[in-house]
């Protein structure tokens, strides 16, 4: 079969694409997953709102300066509601839950993220149901409730209701971003840069108000603004948005389970934290949940292996070839 453009495109060369941009996305999560130890060890305590601020404005402005291109029309308002539901609301939410839990297990949390996007897939999106996606995404919710329950894992109500309003903020925000997609000739890093310039406006205001600038802002807080604003921030974010637009929306989300296990390996080997065997037992549960939520469900393997491309569609999960999204999007 040939494309428009003349390069041919196989099952191969397809499969190949998918795993690289899956790759891809995975950095995003595996980022995310150093907030928390950054949070607590090297931000001032008790500035939640002004640590999401300084994590979304500066990223957003260095964005716009790059890329020197604003939105128009309806993504004015698009971007503020993404940037909304992808960051002000979600950026403080894990720094409380970052600040009253320990180590990872704020991050776990997270894992019921993909089956927010699952659920909001089928509501907002109009795709069926797979059933496949779901129990993996309910598998991963198992490993990670196992990883939580390791020693030394105090609960906080504060913390638990944050993170997992978090995870129902960015779930939406992410069903939403798959469903409007990116403007023609619009590059991730800009689209990045819209959501969270749009992000850091919306918590200013709250963040002077209700933490004001800490007064204790040294070299090492400096370091850990740097690292959210730069590379938590900026380049996880135009990682994940690019990555966005070439995969299955539910598949995607299911790499979530990445933040929380690289935060619970931080807490070890640079908290002093332990795994218990319950705890391993919970990272492997994960993993494989995570793994196996990256492939179609059996039923759409065994139509491609015989020839038979089902409809599109959460079960039938072909993969995306380069040749058939536009570059000037990447």
């Amino acid at each position: 079969m040939h494309t428009h453009t003349g390069v041919e495109t196989t099952p191969a060369t397809a499969t190949t694409a998918r795993v690289a941009w899956t790759g891809l996305a995975a950095l995003a999560p595996i980022v995310w997953g150093t907030t928390y130890v950054v949070t607590t060890r090297f931000l001032p305590e008790g500035h939640p709102v002004f640590a999401a601020m300084m994590r979304a404005l500066p990223a957003g402005l260095i964005a716009l300066a790059l890329t020197r291109r604003l939105p128009t029309g309806s993504w004015w308002w698009r971007s503020a509601v993404l940037g909304t539901l992808n960051m002000a609301a979600f950026f403080p939410l894990l720094f409380v839950a970052a600040q009253e839990l320990p180590g990872g297990v704020a991050a776990t949390l997270g894992a019921a993220q993909p089956l927010v996007v699952a659920v909001l897939a089928i509501v907002v999106l109009g795709e069926r149901g797979s059933v496949w996606r779901m129990g993996a995404g309910v598998l991963g919710v198992v490993g990670i409730a196992l990883v939580v329950l390791g020693p030394g894992a105090a609960l906080s109500p504060l913390g638990i209701a944050a993170g997992l309003c978090g995870a129902l903020s960015m779930g939406l925000g992410v069903v939403l971003t798959k469903k409007w997609g990116r403007p023609p000739g619009v590059s991730a890093i800009t689209f990045a840069g819209w959501q969270l310039t749009a992000a850091g406006l919306v918590l200013l205001l709250p963040a002077l108000l209700l933490d004001g600038v800490p007064p204790d802002i040294d070299g090492r807080a400096v370091v850990g603004y740097a690292w959210l604003t730069l590379v938590g921030g900026l380049a996880a974010y135009a990682v994940w948005f690019a990555a966005l637009g070439r995969l299955p929306v539910t598949a995607t989300a299911l790499l979530g389970p990445l933040s929380p296990l690289v935060a619970a390996l931080v807490g070890v080997l640079v908290g002093g934290e332990s795994l218990g065997g319950v705890q391993v037992l919970g990272f492997a549960i994960a993993l494989a949940a995570m793994v196996g939520g990256q492939l179609p469900p059996p039923r759409s393997r065994r139509a491609v292996a015989g020839g038979h491309e089902g409809p599109s569609g959460a079960d039938t999960d072909v993969p995306l070839s380069p040749a058939t999204r536009d570059p000037r999007r990447d």
